[in-house]
């Protein structure tokens, strides 16, 4: 295996030296400021429970759909990559790891091999190209580090100077884990429930009712009929507030989001209930739900993520197989001027509402985010996310919007991801791209240097904070 140098210092800054020397005073400004993570999915019982992590695979693949989806796409089958299977005996891990080594090829130009390059060399001190014949001795490295006390997860959470992390959470889960770390003495960090409830807006999903009865159950409140349900989702939006929650995160197909009148919301509601609704009532209803979360958060305070347009579980045999999230949502075109008009009549300059616009559809940034974030206060910019975290269509994301709604309706960077080891390699790629980003307008003379170091701050620092309310 051939030794490779660590992490290029000036890597993704842009070639030029003289505008590479600015993005580098520029970086240097924020690369130690602590990481704010408004949207993630690390599960919070991670750092509750602060156990040894097992295996450099249950650490480093099993979790990041980003690195198996790739594998899976040169045909390897996920269930030989553990997908789905939780913790493997120690043989099946180091064939995995194998797989990985092999095909380290894969990753090759992606955000993925930039990710993976930094957690093995900045984490583990790894020096080495992964390579199959060289696998066994790297998966040996990263599991004698996994057993010092400095890579328990609530060590390593401060050495990723972590200053916030937002999880992902079922508006019925208990939360317990987040109240043993809120209540635990040793704990200094923040962690915080982000409320998720796309499952029980959608009455055509075939386990609609069932959960509609267990959010009855949590609540404590009757879901037999509309005014009740619309009662429970306020009791455990207030619930996670109490459990420190500052948002709410919503992905449907689209963001339509016209009101019933609330004779027709009882009625479709009903028919949900009784098994008979049509695909159009539901798809009606759940248009009107998103407006009622709007309507909610005004009231609560929670931030609204708008995460559209994804056909989640793209593939059947796979969804059936493995589950969620395992690498096949795909993006959709989507519609934002019109679809969000009538929540924006009614609530898009109401002082209580941080609405987050995120988007797949690249085309929508400067056509529609960008301007309906230049007019409404309540609407900033979702950063891009899922096959947008990369660094070039971070850039055309950037010249897309700045321009027509400016770096204060940015609402910063997310990491939305599952494997815990990627966050620090994500957010300092974000810093790096803004970094270069803002160095070009330096160069062409339309910032100072001094306000692109302010911008850079206020992005890493400032923004998330303000826009998720932590």
């Amino acid at each position: 295996m051939a030794t490779v140098p660590a992490p290029h210092p000036d890597r993704l800054f842009p070639a030029d030296p003289a505008v590479r020397a600015s993005a580098r005073r520029i970086h240097d400004a924020v690369r130690e400021e602590p990481i704010v993570s408004p949207h993630g999915h690390v599960d919070a019982a991670l750092l509750a429970d602060n156990e040894p992590f097992a295996d450099p695979v249950s650490l480093l693949v099993q979790p990041d759909h980003y690195v198996t989806r790739l594998l899976h796409a040169h045909g390897i089958p996920l269930g030989q990559l553990g997908v789905g299977r939780g913790y493997l005996a120690e043989a099946e891990a180091r064939a995995v790891w194998r797989t990985v080594c092999e095909h380290w090829w894969v990753f090759r130009g992606t955000p993925v091999r930039y990710w993976f390059d930094a957690e093995l060399a900045e984490i583990f001190g790894v020096t080495e190209r992964p390579t199959r014949q060289r696998a066994d001795d790297l998966y040996d490295l990263i599991s004698d580090c996994l057993r010092r006390p400095e890579y328990l997860p609530r060590r390593l959470y401060e050495r990723f100077r972590i200053d916030a992390l937002a999880t992902t959470d079922d508006p019925c889960d208990t939360l317990e884990a987040h109240a043993r770390l809120r209540t635990d003495p040793a704990w200094a960090g923040r962690v915080v429930p982000t409320f998720r409830p796309d499952a029980y807006l959608e009455p055509d999903r075939a386990q609609w009712n069932s959960d509609v009865d267990r959010l009855a159950t949590s609540a404590g409140v009757d879901t037999g009929d509309y005014d009740g349900y619309i009662a429970a989702l306020e009791a455990r939006r207030r619930y996670f507030l109490a459990h420190g929650a500052t948002a709410a995160d919503h992905s449907h197909a689209d963001v339509r989001s016209d009101p019933l009148h609330p004779a027709d919301a009882r009625r479709v509601f009903r028919a949900a209930r009784a098994g008979k609704v049509t695909a159009a009532e539901a798809v009606a209803f759940r248009r009107h739900m998103v407006f009622e979360m709007a309507r909610m958060s005004t009231e609560d305070g929670l931030t609204m993520m708008l995460h559209p347009a994804v056909r989640r579980n793209h593939h059947v045999p796979t969804a059936t197989a493995f589950g969620p999230d395992t690498g096949h949502d795909i993006p959709l075109r989507v519609e934002f001027t019109d679809a969000l008009r009538p929540l924006l009549n009614s609530f898009g300059t109401h002082p209580n509402l941080n609405l987050v616009l995120f988007t797949l559809d690249e085309t929508t940034y400067s056509r529609e985010i960008a301007p309906l974030a230049g007019f409404y206060p309540s609407i900033y910019v979702g950063a891009p996310w899922w096959f947008l975290d990369a660094p070039d269509a971070i850039r055309r994301f950037r010249a897309s919007v700045t321009e027509t709604a400016g770096f204060g309706k940015l609402a910063g960077f997310v990491d939305d991801t599952r494997a815990f080891c990627s966050i620090p390699a994500r957010h300092d790629m974000a810093r790096r791209m803004d970094a270069g980003g803002l160095a070009e307008l330096v160069a062409e003379h339309r910032l100072d240097e001094h306000e692109a170091i302010e911008i850079a701050r206020s992005l890493v620092r400032d923004q998330p904070r303000r826009v998720f309310k932590l």
